[in-house]
């Protein structure tokens, strides 16, 4: 007589207790994912063309104001053949590199003393918040009064519109570390110092480099309005002539000009800094 065994289960089964799989990453390669984002910028900016065309196509707008895409492109490849274009664009990057650096450095420094010093919250954070709103345009005149024409008018308007988004971001970061990272610094023995540059900075990096994308966007919208006036080279002064001559087809490529010189410098600043940001990333 044969008998039958049956095993008896007091619990979960060996496949139970095997630990959920972790959330699977993309397995396509790196170059494939940044040749389709190198492909959806492309399609995005075929389809602006487009509608620009189609707007030109209607005739509700003078061409002498409205330009097609081919006379934007020809009056481009007219200012780089003619040489303007090139000297533009390293007379205006050097004085938004130059705009930048004082700006940036000063918010960050700024953002240190108002986030993690007492004098620094009740005496200079006030100041700050109070002359934050005044837009950075108006400050040209008094500039151009205390510089001159000069160069050095020209770097204190950007570097100001450069500060505030930088200290802004920064100074949020900085003042928003978790108390449980400080308390347990303390603990451990970890001075003012080490708490600052293990702890602090490290947390607020995010923030940090959030502001300093923006201040790189503002120093661009700057150039335009500190090239105006004591400049015979930038791409705010072709703008500006383009304007007194009503070439809208120059005014529009030197725009085009600056929005691609502004997306490539703000492309080199995420890059950059993404080894020092990635853990946020991963944690949202």
């Amino acid at each position: 007589m044969t008998t039958s065994v049956r095993a008896t289960t007091t619990g979960t089964s060996p496949a139970s207790t095997t630990p959920p799989d972790p959330v699977r990453r993309s397995t396509v390669p790196r170059w494939i994912a940044r040749f389709r984002a190198f492909g959806w910028t492309v399609a995005g900016l075929a389809l602006a063309a487009t509608v620009w065309s189609l707007v030109v196509a209607s005739g509700q707008f003078p061409r002498e104001l409205f330009p097609s895409v081919p006379e934007i492109l020809r009056a481009g490849y007219d200012l780089a053949a003619e040489g303007l274009l090139a000297e533009d664009v390293v007379a205006s990057l050097r004085r938004a590199f130059a705009g930048f650096g004082f700006g940036a450095v000063a918010g960050i420094a700024a953002a240190v003393v108002t986030a993690n010093t007492a004098a620094g919250r009740k005496l200079l954070q006030p100041v700050l918040r109070l002359l934050s709103p005044i837009p950075t345009i108006g400050l040209v005149p008094l500039a151009i009064l205390w510089f001159g024409l000069g160069e050095s008018s020209k770097t204190l308007v950007i570097a100001l519109g450069v500060f505030v988004p930088v200290w802004i971001n920064s100074h949020a970061g900085l003042a928003s570390t978790p108390a449980d990272y400080l308390r347990a610094a303390r603990c451990l023995g970890a001075g003012r110092w080490q708490t600052l540059t293990r702890i602090v900075l490290p947390e607020a990096t995010p923030d940090i480099v959030s502001g300093l994308r923006v201040g790189a966007a503002m120093a661009f919208v700057l150039i335009v309005v500190a090239e105006m006036t004591g400049t015979t080279a930038g791409l705010g002064y072709r703008i500006y002539q383009a304007q007194l001559f009503s070439q809208a087809d120059r005014l529009i490529a030197c725009l085009i000009v600056l929005g691609v010189i502004g997306a490539l410098c703000d492309l080199v600043i995420a890059s950059s800094t993404a080894p020092v940001t990635r853990w946020a990333r991963k944690e949202q």
